[in-house]
C-alpha cells in the first residue's frame, strides 16, 4: 500500500477529509495533518505535519488546494512550504486541482502535478 500525505489549509479540513476517504477507497494509506486538525499549538503541529512530508516512507505529497477567501488554487505559507521539502526530498508532489498563480514558476520549475481535480491521475 503506498502512502499519501494530504495537507491543505485548515479552512478546508472538512474537504481534506472528504479527499482522504475517497484515496483510502482507493487503495492509499492516507497521512493527514491531525495536530492541525486537533489545533496543536503551531510550532508542534507543523514540525510533526513536515515530518511525515520528509519520511522516506512517503513518497506522494497532495496539496488539497481549493478556493479560499475568494482565491482559487489557493496555496499559503505552510503549504508552499511542504510543497518545497516535498521538492527537496525527490517527493511526487501534486496539486488537487491547478497551480496557484503566484508561485506558477516555483511549482512548474519543481515538477508539481495540477490533478484538476481528477484524483484517479495520481501515479
Amino acid at each position: 500500500m503506498r502512502n499519501i500525505v494530504l495537507c491543505g489549509s485548515m479552512k478546508v479540513k472538512d474537504r481534506i477529509i472528504e479527499i482522504a476517504n475517497k484515496l483510502e477507497a482507493m487503495g492509499y494509506n492516507v497521512l493527514l495533518p491531525v495536530e492541525c486538525m486537533q489545533g496543536v499549538q503551531k510550532v508542534i503541529a507543523s514540525r510533526a505535519h513536515l515530518n511525515r512530508v520528509i519520511d522516506k516512507e512517503n513518497e506522494i505529497i497532495l496539496i488539497v488546494n481549493e478556493t479560499k477567501n475568494g482565491i482559487e488554487n489557493y496555496i499559503g505559507p505552510n503549504s508552499f512550504a511542504e510543497i518545497s521539502f516535498g521538492f527537496y526530498y525527490n517527493k511526487r508532489v501534486y496539486v488537487l486541482n491547478d497551480i496557484y498563480e503566484p508561485y506558477k514558476d516555483e511549482l512548474i520549475g519543481w515538477g508539481v502535478i495540477p490533478l484538476k481535480g481528477k484524483l484517479e491521475n495520481i501515479k
